[in-house]
């Protein structure tokens, strides 16, 4: 994958996925982008990513990233963790931007089933992704761009 391809996170919540994309971004040389929407997170997120020494491989974006992710052209991965009612227009507004072979992991697929719903059912479907629920933590719903 080349360098200038974003890696994304919706929803940094405190920064502990953000802490595990970080080894991988540092790793790689490359850094991972992640969004959050609620003010007092952003804050914590700030403090865990100060306290573990990451800062130089996380750009934290405040704000509604449904607001930013179209203007992403070309995403190799996002990893969606954010409110569920959210995650369909995140579904809608990445895949299309995603390069082929690139992911998206969304979280809590199986524990958060019914309300993921018609966002799992339409990925499932979607021919432009090979998808699968994997039965790991809370469920993850991978998607690979073809």
């Amino acid at each position: 994958m080349k360098q200038f391809l974003a890696k994304l996170e919706i929803g940094t919540s405190a920064g502990y996925s953000t802490l595990w994309l970080s080894l991988a971004a540092r790793e790689t040389g490359r850094k991972i982008i992640t969004f959050e929407i609620l003010p007092e997170k952003v804050r914590l997120a700030k403090d865990t990513f100060q306290a573990a020494e990451v800062e130089d491989v996380i750009e934290l974006a405040a704000g509604d990233a449904l607001e930013h992710l179209r203007s992403y052209r070309e995403i190799a991965f996002c990893f969606l963790d954010a409110e569920k009612e959210v995650y369909q227009k995140c579904y809608d507004a990445v895949i299309p931007n995603l390069v082929r072979g690139g992911y998206l992991i969304a979280d809590n697929a199986i524990n958060h089933q019914e309300t993921l719903a018609p966002m799992l059912e339409k990925a499932l479907r979607d021919d432009r992704v090979d998808a699968m629920v994997a039965p790991i933590g809370k469920g993850l719903l991978i998607c690979r761009k073809l």
